[in-house]
């Protein structure tokens, strides 16, 4: 049986802070942009940008990337955990612009939704992400940055593993 697929959000200090979220579909890491971040409230919809794709061992990519680089800033790992369901169902769910998953994480848990919004004035990678109404719904949540001075202070200077430049 194999490994079920992971997830991971990284807390990223960019030209702006973002989160990008990210799931283990087809052997690579699925991503998103999430201005917002996720959140545990289900009246919260997040907008989740699709961009590129990261190969797995980014998932455990902590670091200040270099400045004059794609992205420059720190990136510290806000979450990560297992994905239900299989990774299969993850890839026709994506294919088809609706994603319906569980995450069992150290933040985030219970059921998810990922849906590519459609329209006139769409690109395609506009995506929400929503958190369902279930046992970890959180009407409360508030988001806390992970990104402490204590978190700063252990960051190196280092090329992610994506990084082709």
């Amino acid at each position: 049986m194999a490994a079920q697929p992971v997830f991971v959000v990284h807390e990223h200090h960019a030209s702006r802070l973002h989160y990008d979220f990210r799931l283990e579909i087809g052997g690579v890491l699925v991503s998103w942009a999430v201005p917002k971040g996720p959140s545990m409230n289900p009246a919260d919809k997040r907008l989740a940008v699709r961009v590129d794709d990261h190969p797995l061992a980014y998932g455990a990519f902590e670091g200040v990337i270099p400045a004059g680089r794609y992205g420059a800033g720190p990136v510290v790992i806000w979450d990560h955990g297992t994905i239900l369901p299989t990774a299969g169902e993850l890839a026709v769910g994506l294919k088809a612009g609706a994603l319906k998953f569980a995450l069992k994480g150290t933040r985030l848990s219970g059921a998810f939704a990922l849906v590519r919004m459609k329209g006139p004035r769409m690109t395609g990678k506009e995506w929400l992400l929503m958190k369902k109404a279930d046992e970890h719904a959180d009407a409360r949540f508030r988001l806390v940055l992970a990104l402490t001075p204590a978190a700063r202070s252990r960051l190196k200077e280092l090329s992610p593993p994506c990084d082709t430049t």
